[in-house]
């Protein structure tokens, strides 16, 4: 014998709206519980000081008396109540259920007008909104239901680019809910800028090495071909300039506090870089990343030679080292996300279960699963369901301080 859905029987949704107090959920509950009443469904929101709640229930025998009970309950609030009477309105959601991530700086209302729309030409539902973040991004998290992922993934990026906005479509399941591994591209998506360009200004080739990066990086040339072109200028320096590199280097904002939540949470994070181990290896111990993998500059009596040991991580060689770093620490590669910039990401954003394009050239905003805008790397923290607020009251716990919000 199956049990009994309540949701199958006539039911009634009851609506309390008004300014919040301590106790309003509390007094509405009671008052339903006195008439008798199975709670099938319940949600509530508050937004500057605003209450919305909703409670469906199974309809009583006496419908009037709930319903007198519940509004002189509601009026002595000072609130206001509806209550709408329907028949097996609390349908299991589509099997087709998907998180849709939005973030904007600004985020307009007409960019969150196009994104709902398109979802509605999908088939897709709204089915619940919540704020992740209001600074220094705004980012709202839609949960919909009746429209598959990748449809929708594809067709909210036009959306996006038009409307200047972040849009990241994920499936709603389980994976969002364990412990992943994060493997990021170093040079101008961990940190800013390029290190080879900083190690070619110091001899005397800066500029002529930025161009040829940037066309390996825009996919171009061949990566291998240009990284040991680049690296033959920089022959005869001496290796001492590695450290003067490294104390220049900047980190991407919120950087360093993704890998400190996420840490905490038990995720695993590692970097793979067509740069150099001289500097990678050094950053994973600096900011607690668990796996490293990068070319080698050769050194001979204190001075580069010009060349690389052993096999370039090349555009294979980091979908490689993904791989076997999820094999490594006992992660499957759908629980993987890659984040990177140029096309020598493409092959890791490929295998990555979730592949993110930060900040990244065209052909990798085409192809990854979703791209991030904003010069804020710890907004990826938003497209696995934390809040900044999480984050912050996280910090705080760990003795970590913030700079206040502005006043929105």
């Amino acid at each position: 014998m199956s049990p009994h859905d309540p949701a199958a029987d006539d039911t009634l949704l009851i609506t309390v709206t008004g300014t919040d107090r301590p106790g309003v959920t509390s007094a509405v509950l009671d008052s339903l519980a006195s008439a008798g009443v199975t709670v099938v469904d319940i949600e509530q929101i508050l937004m500057r000081g605003r209450l919305v709640l909703g409670v469906l229930v199974t309809a009583p025998r006496d419908r009037k008396k709930l319903a007198q009970g519940l509004t002189d309950t509601v009026e002595a609030l000072g609130m206001s109540v509806d209550i709408e009477r329907g028949s097996g309105d609390n349908r299991a959601r589509p099997a087709d259920r998907a998180h849709v991530t939005v973030i904007g700086a600004p985020l307009k209302a007409s960019a969150m007008a196009a994104i709902a729309g398109r979802i509605a030409d999908c088939g897709g539902n709204i089915d619940r909104m919540e704020r992740m973040a209001r600074y220094p991004v705004t980012a709202i998290e839609l949960d919909v239901s009746g429209a598959a992922p990748d449809r929708l993934r594809v067709l909210l990026a036009g959306d996006a680019a038009a409307q200047g906005v972040d849009v990241a479509v994920q499936p709603a399941n389980l994976l969002r809910h364990g412990m992943r591994l994060i493997v990021m591209d170093v040079d101008s998506t961990l940190i800013q800028g390029e290190v080879i360009e900083m190690l070619a200004e110091y001899a005397g080739f800066g500029a002529q090495v930025a161009e040829v990066t940037e066309r390996a990086m825009r996919g171009e040339i061949d990566f291998e071909e240009s990284l040991r072109a680049r690296v033959e200028l920089l022959a005869g320096l001496d290796a001492s300039v590695l450290d003067r590199v490294y104390d220049a280097i900047v980190v991407n904002p919120g950087a360093r506090t993704m890998v400190r939540v996420l840490r905490r949470l038990g995720y695993r994070f590692a970097i793979v870089s067509g740069g150099f181990s001289q500097i990678t290896d050094r950053l994973a111990a600096d900011l607690g990343i668990h796996r490293a993998r990068a070319n080698t500059l050769e050194i001979v009596d204190g001075k580069l030679t010009g060349r690389v040991v052993g096999e370039v991580v090349d555009r294979a060689g980091k979908a490689r080292a993904l791989r076997e770093f999820a094999a490594d620490l006992g992660v499957s590669e759908a629980a993987t996300i890659a984040i990177g910039d140029g096309a020598n990401d493409l092959d890791m954003l490929d295998a990555a279960g979730l592949g993110i394009a930060y900040n990244a050239r065209p052909v990798v905003r085409e192809a990854a699963d979703t791209s991030l805008n904003v010069p804020y790397l710890d907004t990826i923290m938003y497209l696995l369901g934390i809040t900044r607020e999480e984050i912050e009251a996280a910090d705080a716990e760990a003795g970590y301080v913030t700079p206040a919000p502005p006043l929105v």
